[in-house]
């Protein structure tokens, strides 16, 4: 095969590796960089969890500590929907008491003044599952990741040969290539 043959024919074989391992990891790639982009911005906001706080007076309270028994918490729980989510609770402190529910959110009361603190804590369900692929959820995603990693790789050779002249490696697109690469270097010098 003649040089100017095999270079038409790596390029046609570079456009279809390169469109078909696209179309086929188009998707995991928007996932990686949406949960990218949540995990760059989570001082901002927090992906996995939704959390409120409510701030409330509780009026009539047991004077001695035998009187917040589980029936008494439970009651307080009701208002907020959270009576089926009780788990425990606790006086961290003299003139405080600390519930635990299901989920991580908690209640806690100033027993001498009356004033409550309830956190609610939701894990978001499609925010914090992106995330969790990207912190490497277990030995079958390790492979898909792998095999991931290897077809980006793929894709971009595939991609650089594609064109030739001005406008391919040899030509803008070099330049493009060499400027994509010298960026994350130069933060990874100067930062």
């Amino acid at each position: 095969m003649r040089s100017g043959k095999f270079g038409s024919f790596f390029r046609r074989w570079s456009r279809t590796v390169h469109r078909e391992l696209s179309f086929f990891f188009g998707g995991v790639v928007l996932i990686y960089a949406i949960s990218g982009f949540l995990l760059n911005h989570k001082r901002d906001f927090n992906a996995e969890y939704d959390i409120t706080r409510k701030e409330f007076r509780v009026e009539s309270m047991p004077q001695s500590r035998t009187g917040w028994n589980k029936a008494y918490v439970l009651s307080l729980l009701g208002p907020l929907n959270e009576t089926d989510n009780y788990t425990k609770h606790y006086f961290p402190s003299a003139s405080q008491v600390k519930v635990f529910l299901k989920g991580g959110s908690s209640l806690v009361i100033d027993t001498g003044s009356g004033e409550a603190l309830y956190e609610s804590v939701r894990k978001r369900p499609l925010w914090s599952g992106l995330n969790r692929l990207h912190y490497n959820p277990g030995r079958w995603w390790t492979t898909f990741s792998d095999i991931f990693a290897f077809s980006l790789i793929l894709i971009t050779l595939t991609g650089l040969v594609m064109l030739k002249g001005p406008k391919g490696f040899w030509g803008r697109g070099g330049i493009e290539f060499l400027a994509g690469i010298l960026i994350p270097i130069a933060f990874l010098v100067f930062m």
